[in-house]
C-alpha cells in the first residue's frame, strides 16, 4: 500500500513539473514574439517639402587686387635705391636706378650716326632741287640725270628715318634704367642691393628686383562647389572673418564670377572686392567665408539620421507596402539636423526616420 501511495505521489509530482516546464515554453515563446514584433517596429515619417535658408561655411583667400614683380630689362649695375619693404609708393614714383656704360657709348654712336646722315640727306635733297629748277629751261638737264638725283634723295632720306629709328631705339634702352612703380602700393619684397648685377637674363634675373602690391584694395578669392553655383550671384554681400581678427566681420561684395568649372576641383572661382583703406587686411591671409544660401523654392528636407552614406552609396530607406527599398538621392544643403536631398522620391512617401545599413531591401517595416 505505501509503494501505490509513493507511485501515485511520484506521478503527481511529475506530471506538476511537466505542466510547469510546458508552462514556462510558452511564455518564452510569447515574450520572444513580441520582441520580435517591437523590433520591427520602426520609426517613419510622411516626405514633404520645405524651405531651407541656410548659409555655407569656406575657406578663401585675400589677395592683393594688382601685384607685379618688376625686372630688369638691361644688364647693369644698381645705381641707387629709392625704396625698400613697407614704402608706400605712387604711380610713376622712382624706385632704383641702373647704370650701364655702353648704353651711354651707343646712344653718342647713334646720335653721330643720325647727324652724319642728316648732313648726306641735306646735301642730296639739295642736289636735287637745284637740278630741278636748272631743267626748267629746256635742253640743260637730260631726264636720266633728274632721275638718278632723285633716286638718290630718297635713298638718303630712307637712310636718315632708319638712323633716327635707331638713335630713338638706344634712347629708349637707356630709359629702363630707371625702374618706377607702374601703380600706387607697397613694396613687398626688394632682392637687390647697391652694386648688385641684374639683368634680362643670366644670375641677376632669377629674382624680381622688388614685389609692388596694391593693399588698400583687396580680393577675396573663394571656390564654390559645383552644388552651390546657382546661390550666388554679382553684387551680392558676403561675410568674413580671419584669424588675426577673430572678432571682427568684415564685409565684401561679389565682383567677378568665372562663369566656368575648374577642371580639378569640379568648382567656380569667385572673387569679391574688399576696401581696406586702413590696411587691417594683408595679401595672403585665409579666411572663413559664409556664404548665404537663401530659400529660393521648396525641396525636400529630412533628418540627417534618414540618410546613409554608406558602401552602397548615399540612400534613404523607403517604406513600400510595409518592405523596405533603398532609394538612392544626392545631398544638397546642411543645417545642424537637416538635409536637402534629391532623387526618385515624392512628397507623401514613407521614409525611415532612423536608417542604417542594417535594414536591407524587402525587411518588414511595421510603422
Amino acid at each position: 500500500m505505501n509503494k501505490d501511495i509513493f507511485r501515485r505521489t511520484s506521478f503527481l509530482f511529475s506530471s506538476v513539473a511537466l505542466l510547469a516546464l510546458l508552462s514556462s515554453c510558452h511564455q518564452e515563446e510569447k515574450k520572444e514574439s513580441k520582441s520580435a514584433e517591437k523590433h520591427n517596429e520602426i520609426k517613419t515619417f510622411v516626405l514633404s517639402k520645405e524651405k531651407m535658408a541656410t548659409s555655407l561655411k569656406l575657406p578663401g583667400e585675400l589677395i592683393a587686387y594688382q601685384q607685379v614683380d618688376l625686372y630688369a630689362k638691361v644688364s647693369s649695375f644698381v645705381r641707387t635705391l629709392k625704396a625698400d619693404i613697407g614704402s608706400e609708393v605712387t604711380q610713376g614714383q622712382l624706385l632704383m636706378t641702373l647704370e650701364a656704360p655702353e648704353l651711354t657709348s651707343q646712344l653718342a654712336a647713334a646720335e653721330s650716326r643720325l647727324k652724319s646722315q642728316e648732313a648726306v640727306y641735306m646735301a642730296s635733297k639739295a642736289n636735287y632741287d637745284r637740278l630741278f629748277e636748272t631743267s626748267k629751261t629746256p635742253g640743260t638737264i637730260s631726264k636720266n640725270d633728274l632721275d638718278q638725283a632723285i633716286a638718290k634723295r630718297n635713298s638718303d632720306l630712307a637712310q636718315l628715318n632708319a638712323a633716327k629709328a635707331a638713335y630713338k631705339e638706344v634712347g629708349a634702352i637707356q630709359n629702363y634704367l630707371e625702374i618706377r612703380a607702374p601703380f600706387d602700393g607697397v613694396i613687398s619684397s626688394r632682392n637687390v642691393n647697391l652694386g648688385a648685377y641684374v639683368g634680362p637674363s643670366g644670375k641677376g634675373s632669377e629674382s624680381p628686383l622688388f614685389t609692388l602690391q596694391q593693399q588698400k584694395h583687396l580680393r577675396l578669392v573663394i571656390s564654390i562647389p559645383e552644388l552651390y553655383t546657382g546661390y550666388l550671384k554679382e553684387g551680392d554681400d558676403v561675410n568674413f572673418t580671419v584669424k588675426s581678427l577673430p572678432d571682427v566681420m568684415f564685409t565684401a561684395k561679389v565682383k567677378r564670377l568665372s562663369g566656368a568649372l575648374d577642371q580639378r576641383l569640379r568648382s567656380e572661382r569667385v572673387e569679391m572686392d574688399v576696401p581696406n583703406p586702413k590696411k587691417q587686411l594683408l595679401p595672403g591671409m585665409v579666411s572663413d567665408v559664409s556664404i548665404p544660401l537663401p530659400a529660393n523654392a521648396s525641396t525636400f528636407i529630412v533628418p540627417k539620421s534618414a540618410v546613409v552614406d554608406g558602401a552602397e552609396g548615399v540612400y534613404v530607406i523607403r517604406s513600400k507596402a510595409q518592405k523596405a527599398e533603398k532609394v538612392n538621392v544626392k545631398k544638397g544643403r546642411e543645417t545642424d539636423d537637416k538635409i536637402e536631398i534629391f532623387g526618385d522620391i515624392k512628397e507623401g512617401d514613407i521614409l525611415v526616420n532612423e536608417a542604417n545599413e542594417e535594414i536591407h531591401p524587402g525587411d518588414l517595416i511595421k510603422p
